[in-house]
C-alpha cells in the first residue's frame, strides 16, 4: 500500500485567511496552516506544486498577495487569482 500525501490548492489557505479575519506573521500563519490542513499536506498553485506551508507563504508573499508588514499582514482579497 502506497502512502499518498494530501495536496490542497493555495486558494484554500487564502480563503482560510479571509474568513479568519485576523493578522498573521509568517510563523503564526504556518502554524495555523498546519493545524487546519495537517503537517503532511502539501500545497499547489496554478504554476507550482509540492509546496510546504513555508514555501507557500513565501510564494504568496513574492506574488504580492499580502498587505501589511512581515510581522503583521492579511491576505488582500483583491489579489486572488481565479484560475482554479
Amino acid at each position: 500500500m502506497k502512502f499518498v500525501m494530501e495536496e490542497r490548492h493555495a486558494h484554500e489557505v487564502m480563503e482560510m485567511m479571509i474568513s479568519g479575519g485576523k493578522r498573521y506573521s509568517r510563523a503564526s500563519l504556518a502554524t495555523e496552516i498546519r493545524e487546519k490542513f495537517g503537517t503532511e499536506t502539501s500545497f499547489y498553485t496554478c504554476s507550482m506544486k509540492g509546496l510546504s506551508a513555508e514555501q507557500l507563504i513565501e510564494f504568496l508573499s513574492q506574488k504580492g498577495k499580502f498587505s501589511g508588514t512581515e510581522d503583521s499582514f492579511v491576505f488582500d482579497p483583491g489579489r486572488m487569482c481565479h484560475g482554479h
